[in-house]
Protein backbone atom coordinates (compact mmCIF):
# COMPACT_ATOMS: atom_id res chain seq x y z
CA UNK A 1 0.00 0.00 0.00
CA UNK A 2 1.13 3.58 -1.30
CA UNK A 3 2.24 5.56 2.20
CA UNK A 4 0.95 8.93 0.42
CA UNK A 5 -2.63 9.01 -1.05
CA UNK A 6 -3.13 10.93 -4.49
CA UNK A 7 -5.79 12.80 -2.31
CA UNK A 8 -8.58 12.54 0.98
CA UNK A 9 -10.63 9.67 -0.97
CA UNK A 10 -7.60 7.33 -0.93
CA UNK A 11 -7.75 7.09 2.75
CA UNK A 12 -11.16 5.60 3.41
CA UNK A 13 -10.86 2.34 4.51
CA UNK A 14 -8.38 -0.36 6.01
CA UNK A 15 -10.47 0.73 9.50
CA UNK A 16 -9.10 -1.21 12.43
CA UNK A 17 -11.11 -4.49 14.25
CA UNK A 18 -10.82 -4.57 17.58
CA UNK A 19 -11.81 -7.29 20.70
CA UNK A 20 -14.52 -5.68 23.47
CA UNK A 21 -12.86 -7.02 26.62
CA UNK A 22 -15.42 -5.23 29.37
CA UNK A 23 -18.31 -4.89 28.10
CA UNK A 24 -18.51 -8.43 26.76
CA UNK A 25 -16.65 -9.84 29.58
CA UNK A 26 -19.63 -12.02 30.84
CA UNK A 27 -21.26 -13.00 27.64
CA UNK A 28 -20.30 -16.69 26.09
CA UNK A 29 -19.04 -15.12 22.88
CA UNK A 30 -16.64 -13.11 21.21
CA UNK A 31 -17.19 -9.24 20.23
CA UNK A 32 -14.81 -7.73 17.65
CA UNK A 33 -16.16 -4.28 16.63
CA UNK A 34 -14.71 -2.38 13.53
CA UNK A 35 -13.72 1.37 13.96
CA UNK A 36 -15.14 2.80 11.34
CA UNK A 37 -15.73 6.21 12.73
CA UNK A 38 -11.55 6.42 11.84
CA UNK A 39 -12.64 6.72 8.78
CA UNK A 40 -11.18 10.63 7.29
CA UNK A 41 -14.85 12.08 7.13
CA UNK A 42 -15.67 10.24 10.49
CA UNK A 43 -17.74 6.94 9.69
CA UNK A 44 -18.50 4.11 7.50
CA UNK A 45 -20.63 6.09 5.34
CA UNK A 46 -17.54 7.83 3.05
CA UNK A 47 -17.55 4.44 1.62
CA UNK A 48 -20.77 4.94 -0.22
CA UNK A 49 -20.24 8.22 -0.50
CA UNK A 50 -17.04 7.97 -2.67
CA UNK A 51 -18.00 4.59 -4.71
CA UNK A 52 -21.76 6.22 -5.52
CA UNK A 53 -20.39 9.58 -7.10
CA UNK A 54 -16.68 8.03 -8.78
CA UNK A 55 -19.68 5.20 -10.45
CA UNK A 56 -21.80 8.09 -11.46
CA UNK A 57 -18.89 10.47 -12.61
CA UNK A 58 -17.59 7.18 -14.66
CA UNK A 59 -20.98 6.88 -16.72
CA UNK A 60 -21.30 10.81 -17.12
CA UNK A 61 -24.33 10.80 -15.06
CA UNK A 62 -22.07 13.23 -12.86
CA UNK A 63 -19.78 15.76 -13.91
CA UNK A 64 -16.70 17.85 -12.24
CA UNK A 65 -18.07 20.83 -10.96
CA UNK A 66 -21.48 19.52 -11.19
CA UNK A 67 -24.00 19.19 -8.39
CA UNK A 68 -24.98 16.56 -6.08
CA UNK A 69 -28.58 16.31 -4.01
CA UNK A 70 -28.76 13.58 -1.18
CA UNK A 71 -30.87 12.98 1.50
CA UNK A 72 -29.44 12.13 4.86
CA UNK A 73 -28.94 11.85 8.27
CA UNK A 74 -25.65 13.38 7.60
CA UNK A 75 -22.99 10.65 7.52
CA UNK A 76 -23.37 10.41 4.02
CA UNK A 77 -23.49 13.58 3.54
CA UNK A 78 -19.87 14.00 4.76
CA UNK A 79 -19.07 11.30 2.73
CA UNK A 80 -20.24 12.96 -0.44
CA UNK A 81 -18.96 16.40 1.14
CA UNK A 82 -15.19 15.18 0.49
CA UNK A 83 -15.55 14.07 -2.91
CA UNK A 84 -16.97 17.45 -3.80
CA UNK A 85 -14.55 19.04 -2.58
CA UNK A 86 -11.74 16.76 -4.18
CA UNK A 87 -13.52 16.96 -7.54
CA UNK A 88 -14.98 20.79 -6.94
CA UNK A 89 -19.10 19.73 -7.07
CA UNK A 90 -21.68 21.86 -5.43
CA UNK A 91 -23.41 19.38 -2.86
CA UNK A 92 -26.86 20.32 -1.69
CA UNK A 93 -28.08 18.23 1.36
CA UNK A 94 -31.89 17.46 2.69
CA UNK A 95 -31.70 16.30 6.53
CA UNK A 96 -35.04 15.93 8.83
CA UNK A 97 -34.96 18.30 12.23
CA UNK A 98 -34.08 14.56 14.09
CA UNK A 99 -30.25 14.67 13.21
CA UNK A 100 -27.91 16.49 16.18
CA UNK A 101 -26.55 20.21 15.31
CA UNK A 102 -22.98 19.13 15.29
CA UNK A 103 -24.08 16.82 11.93
CA UNK A 104 -25.92 19.68 10.25
CA UNK A 105 -22.77 21.81 11.44
CA UNK A 106 -20.22 20.16 10.20
CA UNK A 107 -21.86 19.72 6.54
CA UNK A 108 -22.65 23.48 6.87
CA UNK A 109 -18.54 23.98 7.04
CA UNK A 110 -18.17 22.28 4.54
CA UNK A 111 -19.44 24.58 1.92
CA UNK A 112 -22.62 22.35 1.11
CA UNK A 113 -25.85 23.60 0.92
CA UNK A 114 -28.26 21.88 3.95
CA UNK A 115 -31.98 22.16 4.12
CA UNK A 116 -33.81 21.18 6.89
CA UNK A 117 -37.54 19.23 7.13
CA UNK A 118 -39.68 18.50 9.33
CA UNK A 119 -39.12 14.18 10.77
CA UNK A 120 -42.68 14.32 12.03
CA UNK A 121 -43.87 13.26 8.48
CA UNK A 122 -43.21 9.48 6.49
CA UNK A 123 -40.93 9.60 4.10
CA UNK A 124 -43.95 10.18 1.07
CA UNK A 125 -45.23 12.98 2.64
CA UNK A 126 -43.65 15.72 0.43
CA UNK A 127 -42.35 17.88 3.39
CA UNK A 128 -40.37 14.90 4.04
CA UNK A 129 -36.41 14.82 3.82
CA UNK A 130 -37.03 12.09 0.98
CA UNK A 131 -39.30 14.06 -1.20
CA UNK A 132 -37.51 17.27 -1.32
CA UNK A 133 -34.38 15.90 -2.26
CA UNK A 134 -35.75 14.24 -5.21
CA UNK A 135 -37.60 17.44 -6.22
CA UNK A 136 -34.51 19.62 -6.00
CA UNK A 137 -32.38 17.03 -8.15
CA UNK A 138 -35.16 16.85 -10.49
CA UNK A 139 -35.80 20.59 -10.48
CA UNK A 140 -31.59 21.81 -10.39
CA UNK A 141 -30.27 21.57 -14.46
CA UNK A 142 -27.79 18.68 -14.31
CA UNK A 143 -28.25 17.52 -10.56
CA UNK A 144 -27.05 14.10 -9.45
CA UNK A 145 -29.35 12.50 -6.97
CA UNK A 146 -26.79 10.12 -4.51
CA UNK A 147 -30.00 8.45 -3.50
CA UNK A 148 -28.28 6.10 -1.12
CA UNK A 149 -31.50 4.37 0.01
CA UNK A 150 -32.38 2.80 -3.84
CA UNK A 151 -29.05 2.90 -5.41
CA UNK A 152 -27.67 -0.19 -5.41
CA UNK A 153 -24.09 1.73 -5.40
CA UNK A 154 -24.57 1.87 -2.44
CA UNK A 155 -24.47 -1.81 -1.25
CA UNK A 156 -22.14 -2.61 -3.89
CA UNK A 157 -19.22 -0.69 -1.69
CA UNK A 158 -19.55 -2.65 0.70
CA UNK A 159 -19.03 -5.77 -1.26
CA UNK A 160 -16.07 -4.24 -2.83
CA UNK A 161 -14.69 -2.30 -0.04
CA UNK A 162 -15.47 -3.36 3.60
CA UNK A 163 -16.38 -7.39 3.19
CA UNK A 164 -12.97 -8.23 2.02
CA UNK A 165 -11.50 -5.81 4.37
CA UNK A 166 -13.08 -7.94 7.29
CA UNK A 167 -12.51 -11.10 5.57
CA UNK A 168 -8.66 -10.06 5.54
CA UNK A 169 -8.05 -8.32 8.68
CA UNK A 170 -9.69 -11.79 10.47
CA UNK A 171 -8.59 -14.48 7.78
CA UNK A 172 -12.34 -15.75 7.56
CA UNK A 173 -12.61 -16.83 11.10
CA UNK A 174 -16.11 -15.21 12.45
CA UNK A 175 -19.35 -16.80 12.71
CA UNK A 176 -22.03 -13.85 12.91
CA UNK A 177 -21.53 -10.19 11.04
CA UNK A 178 -24.04 -7.14 12.93
CA UNK A 179 -24.70 -3.89 11.69
CA UNK A 180 -27.44 -1.44 12.04
CA UNK A 181 -30.01 -1.04 9.46
CA UNK A 182 -30.36 2.37 7.66
CA UNK A 183 -30.26 2.31 4.15
CA UNK A 184 -28.86 -1.71 4.25
CA UNK A 185 -26.19 -0.74 2.30
CA UNK A 186 -23.63 -1.83 4.51
CA UNK A 187 -25.40 -5.30 5.83
CA UNK A 188 -26.33 -5.85 2.37
CA UNK A 189 -23.04 -5.96 0.35
CA UNK A 190 -21.23 -7.03 3.24
CA UNK A 191 -23.04 -10.02 3.95
CA UNK A 192 -23.58 -10.76 0.23
CA UNK A 193 -19.73 -10.91 -0.04
CA UNK A 194 -19.20 -13.71 3.26
CA UNK A 195 -21.83 -15.71 1.91
CA UNK A 196 -20.04 -16.00 -1.45
CA UNK A 197 -16.94 -16.73 0.65
CA UNK A 198 -18.36 -19.06 3.32
CA UNK A 199 -21.99 -20.72 3.93
CA UNK A 200 -20.85 -20.56 8.17
CA UNK A 201 -21.24 -17.09 8.52
CA UNK A 202 -25.01 -15.92 9.63
CA UNK A 203 -25.62 -12.22 9.06
CA UNK A 204 -27.34 -10.20 12.11
CA UNK A 205 -29.31 -6.84 11.27
CA UNK A 206 -30.01 -4.69 13.85
CA UNK A 207 -33.44 -2.67 14.04
CA UNK A 208 -34.62 0.19 16.83
CA UNK A 209 -37.83 -0.37 18.34
CA UNK A 210 -39.79 1.78 16.52
CA UNK A 211 -38.81 0.50 12.92
CA UNK A 212 -40.36 -1.41 10.77
CA UNK A 213 -37.76 -3.40 9.15
CA UNK A 214 -38.17 -6.14 12.00
CA UNK A 215 -41.72 -6.82 11.87
CA UNK A 216 -41.48 -6.96 8.36
CA UNK A 217 -38.51 -9.24 7.95
CA UNK A 218 -41.45 -11.78 10.29
CA UNK A 219 -44.58 -10.93 8.65
CA UNK A 220 -43.96 -9.58 4.96
CA UNK A 221 -46.18 -6.98 5.93
CA UNK A 222 -46.11 -3.40 6.01
CA UNK A 223 -46.74 -1.92 9.94
CA UNK A 224 -46.36 1.57 11.24
CA UNK A 225 -43.43 3.06 12.63
CA UNK A 226 -43.11 4.80 15.85
CA UNK A 227 -40.60 7.35 17.07
CA UNK A 228 -37.26 6.59 18.29
CA UNK A 229 -34.53 8.92 18.93
CA UNK A 230 -30.94 6.94 17.90
CA UNK A 231 -30.22 8.42 14.72
CA UNK A 232 -29.31 6.65 11.22
CA UNK A 233 -30.77 3.47 11.46
CA UNK A 234 -34.47 2.27 11.27
CA UNK A 235 -36.88 2.86 8.69
CA UNK A 236 -40.64 3.98 8.30
CA UNK A 237 -40.47 2.00 4.54
CA UNK A 238 -38.55 -0.19 2.71
CA UNK A 239 -35.63 0.84 1.23
CA UNK A 240 -34.60 -1.08 -2.20
CA UNK A 241 -30.92 -1.51 -0.79
CA UNK A 242 -32.28 -3.38 2.26
CA UNK A 243 -32.20 -7.43 0.85
CA UNK A 244 -33.99 -9.27 2.97
CA UNK A 245 -32.50 -12.16 1.22
CA UNK A 246 -29.14 -11.70 2.67
CA UNK A 247 -29.59 -11.31 6.29
CA UNK A 248 -30.58 -14.46 8.05
CA UNK A 249 -31.62 -12.38 11.93
CA UNK A 250 -32.96 -9.25 13.04
CA UNK A 251 -32.40 -8.34 16.35
CA UNK A 252 -34.31 -5.20 18.54
CA UNK A 253 -32.67 -2.45 20.44
CA UNK A 254 -34.57 0.29 21.97
CA UNK A 255 -33.43 3.97 22.76
CA UNK A 256 -31.96 3.59 26.14
CA UNK A 257 -30.11 0.33 25.69
CA UNK A 258 -28.39 2.23 22.76
CA UNK A 259 -27.27 5.26 24.24
CA UNK A 260 -26.17 3.53 27.67
CA UNK A 261 -24.30 0.99 25.63
CA UNK A 262 -22.14 4.11 23.86
CA UNK A 263 -21.40 5.86 26.98
CA UNK A 264 -20.24 2.14 27.94
CA UNK A 265 -17.66 1.56 25.31
CA UNK A 266 -16.48 5.14 25.76
CA UNK A 267 -15.91 4.83 29.87
CA UNK A 268 -14.87 1.12 29.67
CA UNK A 269 -13.04 0.18 26.11
CA UNK A 270 -12.35 4.14 25.40
CA UNK A 271 -13.71 3.88 22.29
CA UNK A 272 -15.50 7.28 21.03
CA UNK A 273 -18.61 6.46 19.03
CA UNK A 274 -22.09 7.40 18.05
CA UNK A 275 -25.53 5.97 18.75
CA UNK A 276 -25.98 3.88 16.53
CA UNK A 277 -22.50 2.11 17.30
CA UNK A 278 -23.98 1.28 20.67
CA UNK A 279 -27.28 0.27 19.16
CA UNK A 280 -25.15 -2.45 16.80
CA UNK A 281 -23.40 -3.67 20.39
CA UNK A 282 -26.59 -3.64 22.24
CA UNK A 283 -28.61 -5.11 19.94
CA UNK A 284 -25.88 -8.18 19.63
CA UNK A 285 -26.09 -8.70 22.95
CA UNK A 286 -29.52 -8.61 23.24
CA UNK A 287 -29.45 -11.36 20.59
CA UNK A 288 -26.57 -13.30 22.26
CA UNK A 289 -29.12 -13.41 25.13
CA UNK A 290 -31.89 -14.67 24.00
CA UNK A 291 -30.09 -17.21 21.48
CA UNK A 292 -27.94 -19.15 24.22
CA UNK A 293 -27.17 -22.71 21.59
CA UNK A 294 -27.20 -20.49 18.56
CA UNK A 295 -24.56 -17.89 19.71
CA UNK A 296 -22.49 -19.67 22.45
CA UNK A 297 -18.33 -19.65 21.59
CA UNK A 298 -19.24 -17.84 18.52
CA UNK A 299 -17.03 -14.79 17.30
CA UNK A 300 -19.09 -11.85 16.32
CA UNK A 301 -17.46 -8.35 14.10
CA UNK A 302 -20.18 -5.77 14.56
CA UNK A 303 -19.80 -2.31 12.80
CA UNK A 304 -19.14 0.76 14.79
CA UNK A 305 -20.65 3.25 11.98
CA UNK A 306 -19.52 6.87 13.08
CA UNK A 307 -17.53 9.16 15.77
CA UNK A 308 -19.44 10.25 18.92
CA UNK A 309 -18.12 14.18 17.96
CA UNK A 310 -21.28 14.03 16.38
CA UNK A 311 -23.34 13.67 19.44
CA UNK A 312 -21.83 16.00 21.77
CA UNK A 313 -24.97 17.81 22.04
CA UNK A 314 -27.36 14.69 22.55
CA UNK A 315 -26.58 11.20 24.25
CA UNK A 316 -22.99 12.85 25.32
CA UNK A 317 -24.98 15.64 27.02
CA UNK A 318 -26.77 14.37 30.40
CA UNK A 319 -29.54 17.22 30.26
CA UNK A 320 -30.82 16.35 26.81
CA UNK A 321 -30.65 12.78 28.29
CA UNK A 322 -32.78 13.68 30.80
CA UNK A 323 -35.10 16.05 28.75
CA UNK A 324 -35.93 12.48 26.97
CA UNK A 325 -36.21 10.47 30.08
CA UNK A 326 -33.70 8.17 29.36
CA UNK A 327 -32.00 6.41 32.29
CA UNK A 328 -28.19 5.14 31.50
CA UNK A 329 -26.63 6.20 34.20
CA UNK A 330 -25.50 9.99 34.37
CA UNK A 331 -25.98 10.82 37.68
CA UNK A 332 -22.98 11.84 39.62
CA UNK A 333 -20.43 10.80 36.63
CA UNK A 334 -18.59 13.65 37.27
CA UNK A 335 -17.00 16.69 39.78
CA UNK A 336 -16.45 19.86 38.63
CA UNK A 337 -13.06 20.89 40.13
CA UNK A 338 -12.59 24.52 40.93
CA UNK A 339 -9.17 26.27 41.92
CA UNK A 340 -9.75 28.37 44.73
CA UNK A 341 -6.75 30.09 45.90
CA UNK A 342 -3.16 29.24 45.00
CA UNK A 343 -0.57 29.85 47.90
CA UNK A 344 3.18 28.96 46.97
CA UNK A 345 3.46 24.93 45.81
CA UNK A 346 -0.20 24.18 47.28
CA UNK A 347 -3.82 24.76 45.70
CA UNK A 348 -7.30 24.61 47.44
CA UNK A 349 -9.70 22.89 45.29
CA UNK A 350 -13.90 23.42 45.78
CA UNK A 351 -15.98 20.14 44.69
Amino acid sequence: MKSIKANILEAIGHTPIVRLNKVAKNLPVEILVKCEFMNPGGSIKDRIGRHICQKAMERGELKPGGVIVEATSGNTGMGIALFAAVHGCQAIFVMSDKQSREKIDLLKSTGSIVVICPSSVDSKHPDSYHSVAHKLAKEIPGAYYADQYENEDNYLSHYYSTGPEIWEQTEGDFDFFAAGVGTGGTISGTSKFFKEKSTRIKSLGIDPEGSILLPYSKTKKMGEGAPYLVEGIGQDYLPGNVKFDLIDFFANVNDQQSFSMTRRLLKEEGIFCGGSCGAAVAGTINFVNENPTLTQGKRFVVILPDSGARYLSKLYNKTWLKEKGMDVGVENETLTLRVKEISGTNARIEI
